[in-house]
């Protein structure tokens, strides 16, 4: 090598040396070794190097535009709003301003820190006057502001729409418009979305910008409800058991893989604006809980969280398929994994939905939201050859701890909403007979092209008593491979057999890839429920031929409590007040059966099993008047005249 050529090539060297020298070093805010490659693409020295792949290029916005998008719920008169912003340059204020519109002048109302890492910003006013519908924006610096609208709590309205989405896969990196623009149609009045928001396991922040990015113009004017599942966090699955370390982002030992502050801030960002939780003692490591109630427009929706008190299977059970959450072995004993101090909601959550049932101030109807299904209604798994006996992530596992859960749901004549499983479904479940439990709907993924899922029993016939004129050949009752008792009404199998049919069509309007969204209808006067599953580029405008084959599906609020009654305890006719709160219990063994505001008086209560019971009735609460020790009547018995002070 010529000296000149060995100098320019010295001093290329140390160039280079130089810039690196010169650039930032990364400091992680999530402490240790699994913490030190975790939200790269936002955290505080991007603005140091170059941008790297998508997510790195996607959150380098125009400064005008830092201001993402906003989330809100209001409950009883307190309004939570949380703003997520883009993140911010050193020079940048840590600062956002919330104003409310009044007439046509803009009043500011509060400002709020943006917090680090996490880029949110989150506002609580109080009181807050539900009755108006009030334009809000959220504004940073001189120029960037996200505008959106704080609607009224729509009471006087007999239907209450819900749509309920999850699992918006990253295996599609383009728009949600479809999704935008049907949900705009539909108009709901909440927003549910169950969780997996990101999918980008170690960039929650980046991912969680996406989401609310292409989503941001049916978000900004109505309350949303999101819960963050197994990948927010960083997990394939996820048993939380009450927040302990686990050894691998797989998750089946238990607990949290990732830092507890990555945890937290990923459930601040999703979770805030949420109503405060109604027990709000965080679990181990410090990292906190939301599950919480929410009213809109008289139906009242339990927000649990499965996920986070649920025992992990890995030893714990012995190991009887390729993964210890994994049954493959046909001939295994579902009472075999069904081993004593076994979690599912916890202590905490159960006593919150036996509280949560008693309360019906306000409200004429109940559902219950979380992330997954109460039972196992998915037969193959990722492909068509792999049939799974029993998957230990769904909720029928634990199945004592499923029965809890179940029994409390039923007792307030709930339905549940849920995502998660790749795969929409409606099904009546199974307490002690098929049947006799609440309805259960499943709503599909976003996009189905992450991890497709198919129910189709391995004997290919309809289940016992299968659902008159339906379309689907599968439907009726089944034991899931827990042992779980179901009633299969509808499923929306994608009509291709592998993965990479799925991702090849996901974007074609005419392919049946099992993906969409879900809409629940509340009828308040009617007393009805009706499920929706749309497919994910359908037309709604043209009514309701556009839906998934099986669906819609209607049915009474009282058939959330499918017990056969054994009797019915006098008539109870109630003075001054039309449509009283009822409780039954069954005195033998204190048994709560069932509380819930009835449609009229008289009214005669059903009851399930011999002996005596006691009524309770109230306005709001079974708190007004109590009789013990009654009997099923017999022929004609006289009212019961009750006078609620």
């Amino acid at each position: 090598m010529k000296p000149m050529a060995r100098f320019s090539s010295l001093l290329a060297l140390l160039c280079s040396m130089a810039v690196i020298a010169e650039e930032p070093v990364s400091k992680s805010p999530f402490p240790g070794p699994r913490g030190e490659k975790l939200d790269l693409c936002t955290r505080e020295d991007i603005w140091g190097r170059p941008p790297k792949g998508f997510l790195d290029q996607f959150v380098r916005v125009q400064r005008d535009q830092v201001v993402a998008f906003a989330l809100y719920t209001h409950d009883h008169g307190v309004l939570k709003l949380s703003a997520q912003l883009f993140p911010l340059q050193p020079n940048e204020p840590r600062e956002v301003r919330l104003e409310l519109r009044e007439g046509n002048e803009w009043k500011e109302v509060a400002r709020a820190p943006v917090l680090y890492p996490g880029w949110s910003a989150h506002f609580r006013i109080e009181p807050w006057d539900s009755t108006r519908s009030i334009p809000y924006r959220v504004r940073h610096g001189d120029h960037a502001v996200f505008e959106g609208l704080i609607r009224r709590d729509p009471v006087d309205k007999d239907e209450i729409k819900v749509a309920v989405l999850n699992c918006d896969s990253n295996q599609d990196r383009g728009d949600r418009d479809s999704f935008v623009q049907q949900l705009r149609w539909h108009d709901p009045d909440l927003l549910f979305f169950a969780g997996d928001q990101s999918y980008d396991h170690t960039e929650h922040t980046a991912a969680w910008l996406l989401w609310g990015t292409r989503l941001r113009d049916v978000l900004r004017d109505r309350p949303v409800v999101t819960i963050p599942d197994d990948h927010d966090v960083g997990h394939g699955n996820l048993w939380g058991e009450g927040g302990i370390v686990a050894d691998s982002p797989a998750g089946d030992s238990g607990g949290y893989y990732y830092p507890a502050e990555y945890v937290r801030m990923v459930e601040r960002c999703q979770t805030w604006h949420l109503p405060d939780p109604v027990d709000p003692a965080p679990v181990a490591q410090n990292i906190g809980v939301y599950f919480t109630r929410l009213r809109v427009g008289g139906v009242d929706f339990a927000i649990l969280e499965d996920r986070k008190f649920k025992s992990g299977p890995k030893g714990k059970l012995p190991q009887m398929g390729p993964r210890p959450d994994h049954i493959v072995d046909p001939n295994y004993d579902p009472k075999s994994v069904d081993l004593p101090g076994l979690q599912l909601l916890g202590e905490r959550q159960l006593k919150f939905l036996d509280e949560w049932s008693c309360d019906w101030a306000g409200v004429d109807m109940k559902a219950v939201l979380s992330q997954t299904a109460f039972a196992g209604a998915v037969h193959l798994h990722g492909s068509k050859e792999n049939r799974l006996i029993a998957d230990l992530d769904c909720n029928g596992w634990p199945q004592s701890g499923r029965r809890e859960a179940l029994v409390r749901i039923r007792r307030a004549l709930a339905c549940h909403l849920c995502g998660d499983q790749h795969l929409a479904v409606v099904l009546q479940h199974g307490i002690d007979q098929y049947r006799d439990g609440p309805f259960g709907f499943t709503a599909p993924a976003m996009v189905n092209s992450y991890y497709g899922r198919w129910w189709e029993p391995a004997d290919h016939r309809p289940g016992a008593n299968p659902i008159p004129n339906s379309p689907l050949p599968w439907t009726g009752d089944y034991q899931d491979g827990l042992g779980n008792l179901i009633t299969m009404f509808a499923y929306a199998n994608p009509v291709f057999d592998r993965m990479a049919e799925l991702k090849a069509r996901q974007r074609d309007p005419e392919a049946m890839r099992g993906d969409g969204y879900g809409l629940v209808r509340f009828h308040k006067r009617q007393r009805t429920i009706t499920f929706e599953c749309w497919p994910r580029f359908a037309d709604p405008s043209r009514g309701t031929s556009g839906q998934y084959p099986g669906w819609p599906i209607t049915v009474r609020m009282e058939d959330n409590d499918g017990r056969k009654p054994d009797g019915f305890l006098p008539p109870i006719v109630v003075t001054e007040v039309e449509r009283p709160v009822v409780q039954v219990i069954r005195e033998q063994d204190g048994e709560v059966l069932y509380t819930y505001r009835v449609a009229r008086t008289p009214f005669r209560a059903p009851v399930y099993g011999a002996g005596t019971f006691t009524i309770r009735v109230g306005r709001d609460r079974p708190d007004g008047w109590m009789a013990r020790g009654m009997k099923p009547a017999t022929g004609d018995t006289a009212p019961i005249q009750v006078r609620l002070p």
